[in-house]
């Protein structure tokens, strides 16, 4: 009885162990039968990895400054356009400082981007930071204000007409004065397109043989800088009547050394860029008038010129942007 008992549960035993062997195999089967599925299935990660698109475009861009209204339209413009074509802006700003903006050169070509804007703080030195882009293999391009540097090579430069604003910038004060009389120019000589617009009005200017220049001298561009150089003028020349600002930092720091002279009905003020600012002094008559800039679309022609660089095609090697006048009247 004990035997037959002990024979029965052996062979329970071995009954069960065969059913509990056959039920792994069939659960080992299923998960090896399963996690092959899952190996052939995409994992998220390598075949994203091989659909991917390419990483967008990087534009490393150094301003001159962004405290002046231009340059913040510009930088709106560009950013736009970038947008649209799904570019990254590294946006930087030199703040008149031509070391400052080599150094943010350097760090672009170290970050290798993909192509580099420059708003040159100095025409001349900055052909040096060009040169080293040019090495890296990356494309350069100007905007506002062109290289004169004999260094470095510049795919496109875009910019305002200049010599044709500064020749609309004479016919303006021209007009104010009637045709005759003593003028100054508060230029900023470190920059190509201030030389450009100089060179115009200077150009035209010589139409008017009653006109004389007696001065010209450098306020950086700067507001605060051209009221002191204003007041300076005012003192050594009495008996001015006719300013051309290059800019309407310039302009409007000038006319804060004019009002307080007490001698707005005296001298005639033009300025360049047409800011909203300047607008509202010349719909005062506090300033005659303004060569007007198309900052943003400047910006725009900038990043399309890129654009097309990028598809292999060639920008022509300058873009310029034609340029108009606000006055009272047309205001």
């Amino acid at each position: 009885m004990l035997m037959t008992k002990t024979s029965r549960r052996g062979r329970v035993s071995t009954s069960t162990g065969a059913a509990a062997t056959r039920w792994l195999t069939v659960v080992v089967l299923a998960f090896l039968t399963t996690a092959g599925c899952k190996r052939s299935e995409p994992t998220g990660t390598e075949p994203a990895a091989a659909e991917a698109e390419p990483h967008a475009k990087r534009i490393g861009v150094t301003l001159l400054t962004v405290q002046h209204q231009f340059y913040q339209d510009l930088r709106a413009g560009l950013q736009e356009e970038a947008d649209r074509h799904g570019y990254e802006l590294l946006i930087t700003t030199a703040e008149h400082d031509p070391s400052r903006q080599a150094d943010q050169i350097d760090q672009f070509i170290v970050q290798q981007v993909d192509a580099i804007v420059i708003c040159p703080c100095d025409s001349r030195s900055v052909g040096a930071g060009i040169v080293e882009a040019n090495h890296a293999g990356i494309p350069v391009f100007t905007a506002d204000i062109a290289s004169r540097s004999p260094l470095g090579k510049v795919v496109t430069h875009i910019a305002s007409d200049n010599k044709q604003g500064g020749r609309k910038a004479a016919e303006l004060l021209a007009e104010a004065l009637g045709e005759k009389g003593k003028v100054t120019i508060l230029s900023h000589p470190e920059v190509a397109s201030v030389m450009d617009r100089v060179a115009g009005f200077k150009e035209k200017l010589a139409e008017y043989p009653d006109i004389e220049i007696v001065a010209e001298l450098s306020a950086g561009g700067k507001r605060d800088r051209a009221a002191r150089v204003m007041e300076d003028l005012l003192q050594s020349h009495a008996d001015l009547s006719g300013l051309f600002a290059i800019n309407d930092d310039t302009a409007l720091g000038a006319l804060a050394a004019v009002e307080a002279a007490g001698k707005l009905e005296q001298i005639s003020i033009v300025g360049y860029d047409a800011t909203s600012e300047a607008r509202e002094k010349i719909k005062t008559g506090a300033i005659y008038g303004d060569v007007i800039q198309h900052p943003r679309r400047i910006g725009r022609l900038t990043i399309g010129a890129i654009h097309d660089a990028f598809a292999g095609q060639s920008p022509p090697a300058v873009i310029p942007v034609e340029v108009g006048t606000f006055t009272r009247e047309s205001g």
